[in-house]
């Protein structure tokens, strides 16, 4: 069977932090960590979805210690009010797993095209305003989700938030390659540091997330076979499993991409094949000189 849930190390006395925490992935991935016992912050967009998870986890699991708090990736502002708001002096786990798949073009409180703003500069600027919290712990996890879609499309430096021409799909795939070149670089970078950055993606999983982009458009059609495409899809507790493996599991190695083993879409966590340039030095440089840019997020002690 391999790895599952129920091999989850006992996390009693580490407190992490679940992006998009509200359902799908998300929802998952901090109900079993509060499970093995860590202290669980659920940070989510809508205070309505994130309190409601809430009570679903407490219900699941009554000796949780979990709660919600406001953070909305597509704000510079309530990524750093965020930041500065959570009250605990260490970070131990932090799942970077919020995301728009496909949506129609829009732009981010701060002028970002959303998906790039939301799935990578929003997270980069996050994982950057909580470091001393995430050095503090010990040996902390950076878990960042991609996907397999990343294979579609290679980020374009010259025009990350795709002001030459928007094609939805395109610019998903190209934001889930830039959460790969941003954990490769986060692993170089804390090389002989006590935290670990790994990149892991679900597979084909049953989320929300899959019939959002269709829904925005006010395609009913598109949304509806989005939909029936999710009738072949696995569970979202499966799709959960390699974000939770590369949250917990020992010796996953720095920099590392974790799925499903059994064609990249099912199966116990492990491995994933990666395109070639999501390990490229020079394009991960670049892009995390240009992160550093736009959010105005420096790495302090990681240079």
């Amino acid at each position: 069977m391999g790895w599952t849930a129920r091999d989850i190390p006992d996390q009693s006395g580490r407190t992490a932090v679940v992006t998009g925490a509200n359902s799908g992935l998300g929802e998952v991935i901090a109900r079993e960590l509060a499970r093995r016992g860590a202290r669980v912050v659920l940070a989510c967009r809508s205070e309505e979805r994130g309190a409601a998870a809430v009570r679903r986890l407490l219900a699941e699991v009554p000796e949780a210690r979990a709660e919600f708090r406001p953070l909305d990736l597509a704000d510079l502002a309530s990524v750093r009010a965020f930041a500065a708001g959570l009250p605990y002096d260490r970070v131990d786990t932090l799942v970077n797993n919020a995301g728009l798949m496909a949506v129609p073009f829009a732009r981010t409180a701060d002028g970002f095209e959303t998906q790039f703003g939301v799935n990578h500069l929003g997270h980069f600027a996050l994982t950057g305003l909580l470091l001393d919290r995430l050095l503090a712990a010990g040996r902390a996890r950076v878990v960042t989700m991609s996907s397999m879609a990343h294979a579609m499309a290679n980020i374009d430096i010259h025009d990350l938030n795709s002001a030459h021409g928007y094609r939805s799909w395109q610019a998903y795939c190209r934001s889930k390659t830039a959460n790969l070149l941003f954990t490769h670089e986060l692993a170089r970078r804390a090389e002989g540091q006590p935290l670990t950055a790994v990149a892991a993606h679900p597979g084909y999983a049953a989320t929300e997330l899959q019939a959002k982009g269709p829904r925005l458009a006010g395609s009913r059609v598109r949304e509806r076979v989005m939909r029936l495409t999710l009738l072949v899809a696995s569970s979202a507790d499966h799709g959960a499993a390699p974000g939770l493996y590369a949250a917990t599991a020992p010796r996953v190695a720095p920099g590392a991409f974790l799925g499903p083993t059994r064609l990249g879409t099912r199966g116990a966590p492990g491995p994933a094949w990666r395109a070639p340039w999501t390990r490229h030095d020079l394009a991960a440089e670049l892009l995390w000189s240009e992160s550093e840019r736009l959010t105005a997020v420096r790495y302090g002690a990681l240079g």
